[in-house]
């Protein structure tokens, strides 16, 4: 049986699917190769690889790659990757390595749905304050705005809000997939220059 045929679909909904991966994959060195170079697949912005679970999480834009395709994307990239080798466990310097019984509760705690809800909400809540720290910046100097105009200044607040959560949800999309393909990604980067268009307008004096 090829490492293929033992990738096992457990969920598909839109923009999401999930598989049941093979133990091989789980490795903590093949795990990172496999899911950043999932990553790169056109239309993927996000990929979370459980190891204790033995569970690939995949979300995707359905605008730029189907089910199909991204099946058929991900089949042969781990076609590509057996043939040079990378899913093959490479050995852990002891120096690095965790002892059974951590490794064992380690692997327990990975399994937990609510340890893997955990980590990726505070990935975000991270970027999220981050975000929130520039507009505190921003809008502290903007303290005469607020007492003369409170409800130009809420909105203008909430507008950053808003784009800074837009830019954070599609970086990954702009970085490897928009600006490496312009002419296919046309319309989300007209979607992006009238979001721009807007906001600045919203600043113009009246």
């Amino acid at each position: 049986m090829t490492i293929q045929k033992e990738f096992v679909l457990r969920h598909h909904d839109d923009g999401h699917v999930r598989f049941q991966i093979p133990a091989q994959i789980c490795d903590a060195a093949v795990a990172k190769v496999v899911a950043d170079s999932i990553l790169a697949l056109d239309g993927v912005y996000r990929v979370n690889l459980y190891r204790g679970q033995r569970k690939l999480s995949i979300r995707y834009q359905e605008s730029i790659c189907d089910f199909k395709v991204l099946a058929r994307q991900l089949f042969d990239l781990i076609t590509e990757l057996e043939k040079q080798g990378a899913l093959q466990p490479r050995p852990v310097e002891k120096s690095g390595r965790l002892s059974p019984w951590k490794e064992k509760v380690k692997a327990k705690m990975d399994g937990f749905k609510l340890t893997r809800w955990a980590k990726e909400k505070y990935g975000n809540t991270k970027e999220t304050l981050q975000a929130a720290k520039i507009i505190t910046k921003m809008g502290l100097r903007k303290q005469n705005g607020l007492l003369k105009d409170p409800e130009k200044t809420i909105i203008d607040f909430l507008n950053d809000v808003l784009v800074l959560y837009l830019i954070r949800l599609h970086w990954t999309a702009i970085t490897q997939q928009w600006i490496l393909k312009p002419l296919k990604h046309r319309y989300e980067w007209m979607a992006l220059f009238y979001m721009v268009f807007l906001l600045v307008r919203s600043r113009r004096p009246k």
